[in-house]
């Protein structure tokens, strides 16, 4: 097999399950370290002739991150392409299992079993807290409705407050953010890079957990970790 990835979580979930499977990935495709295959651009503008020229035998992609018009060149082109949708940690799981089963993976790698049983094993949490959850900032963008940081975050007991928005990263002006007064704001270090120097501070003393934007919004095989890494950054999130 000769698999393209558009997807930085997709690119760690076959680089390490079938090595030497993956020949192409994006710009921001950093998992796992020292990845060396060619680099087809953005996931929002990927270098559609660099796809090409590899001759891949399946492209994967995912309907969030990647846009259809060029998915929609690629198939033109002659390619096949697979496209997921992941908005839920359960949905997480199948559909790795499908795009590693078409990529040659005779079985569910270990990592992937693993993160099934971890998430499985999750007790419900004794209390529940709200939260915002900002993923950038100039404009404050925040996570909306049926996303899948929102499940994982909710299965940790935390429900982020605008889960009802009509939009999915919605844009919410600062000063509303803080008027919801929710118990913790939730921080990522991606796609916007959250710090203890940029973004604490402007939610007035309000609690902020400081957490990895990788166990929070990837799905591959941080999602074993991802119960207890997670759990421990909003556990220290205290008024």
């Amino acid at each position: 097999m000769r698999v393209v990835s558009l997807v930085p979580s997709l690119t760690e979930a076959v680089a390490v399950t079938l090595p030497g499977v993956l020949v192409g990935a994006t710009d921001w495709c950093s998992r796992p370290a020292h990845l060396d295959v060619t680099r087809t651009g953005g996931t929002k503008n990927p270098r559609l002739d660099r796809i090409l020229a590899l001759a891949p035998d399946l492209v994967i992609a995912n309907e969030e991150e990647n846009r259809a018009p060029d998915l929609d060149a690629l198939r033109e082109a002659g390619l096949e392409v697979l496209v997921t949708e992941v908005r839920s940690v359960p949905q997480a799981i199948g559909e790795l299992a499908r795009v590693l089963a078409a990529c040659g993976a005779p079985e569910r790698p270990r990592w992937l079993q693993e993160a099934e049983a971890a998430w499985d094993a999750l007790p419900e949490p004794a209390a529940r807290r709200t939260a915002v959850v900002p993923v950038w900032r100039r404009p404050w963008m925040v996570l909306g409705r049926d996303t899948f940081a929102g499940d994982v975050l909710a299965r940790l007991g935390v429900d982020h407050l605008h889960a009802g928005h009509p939009e999915r990263y919605p844009r919410i002006p600062l000063d509303e953010l803080r008027a919801a007064a929710p118990d913790l704001v939730v921080l990522p270090d991606e796609p916007y890079r959250f710090t203890a120097e940029d973004g604490p501070e402007a939610f007035g003393g309000l609690p902020c957990a400081l957490v990895s934007g990788r166990h929070l919004t990837w799905y591959g095989p941080s999602l074993a970790e991802a119960p207890r890494v997670l759990g421990a950054a909003l556990r220290a999130a205290r008024r």
